[in-house]
């Protein structure tokens, strides 16, 4: 299971919120690069970064956090927020993104995020399944979709997404635990989708439950931030 350290973005700086209530903001560092470098050299090798800024408006705004953090690891960066046109993806994979990560735009357009899947393959387009309830979040999860989570997601490893990432927006930032049962579900109704759980991390014995998932990746943010998983247990839990 890939352990993959977030990086939300507001105004270039390193910030995370709770609920993805944009009012509940906490700054944590003003320079994402070296963040970014520090997971870096703790062994990790990907990176989950939010333009928070894009993700509520018109498209991308922090690509140019981006392109530094690019520039300066060798991290493989999975991009998202605020993807909106062709000219977004564009200019995420020009900065340097591995992989783009579309919610939003699969809810409100499935046929401009379904040309993306074909034009730049499955492997460099991750679906974006915010949920709230049982319900899609949209729009920096500032709104909710009438889209229900498992037959949104079913539509879409029909017609060739390989990856999701999955966010339970009432666990994130609580440090209160996972969404255990939902991956569960996940992992039973959509075994040959790769599943990165994100949200409510909070201890080892979260990662080793999502491990035993068998999920693709997890993403964790507040737990590091706050020290209650520091970078070297990261470090000894993707070792063993």
């Amino acid at each position: 299971m890939h352990i993959i350290p977030a990086i939300d973005l507001i105004d270039g700086k390193c910030v995370r919120l709770t609920q993805g209530d944009y009012t509940r903001k906490t700054v944590y560092n003003e320079d994402p690069l070296a963040v970014a470098r520090e997971f870096e050299e703790a062994g990790i090798e990907r990176l989950h970064v939010v333009d928070l800024d894009g993700a509520r408006g018109g498209g991308i705004v922090n690509h140019k956090v981006l392109e530094r953090i690019a520039g300066g690891t060798k991290l493989k960066i999975d991009w998202g927020g605020g993807m909106k046109r062709d000219e977004d993806l564009r200019v995420a994979f020009e900065a340097g993104a591995h992989q783009v990560t579309g919610g939003t735009i699969a809810v409100k357009q499935p046929e401009v995020f379904l040309g993306w899947l074909e034009r730049y393959g499955a492997e460099r387009i991750i679906l974006g399944t915010d949920v709230r309830g049982d319900k899609i979040a949209v729009n920096g999860w500032e709104e909710a979709s009438d889209r229900e989570l498992f037959e949104f997601l079913a539509e879409y490893v029909e017609r060739g997404v390989r990856y999701t990432i999955c966010t339970d927006v009432s666990k994130d930032g609580l440090l209160q635990g996972t969404a255990r049962e939902l991956y569960a579900r996940i992992r039973r109704e959509q075994p040959e989708v790769k599943l990165i759980a994100s949200g409510g991390v909070t201890t080892l014995d979260d990662l080793r439950a999502l491990a035993d998932l068998d999920c693709y990746g997890v993403i964790v943010g507040k737990a590091i931030y706050e020290g209650r998983i520091t970078l070297e247990e990261l470090r000894a839990f993707s070792d063993s």
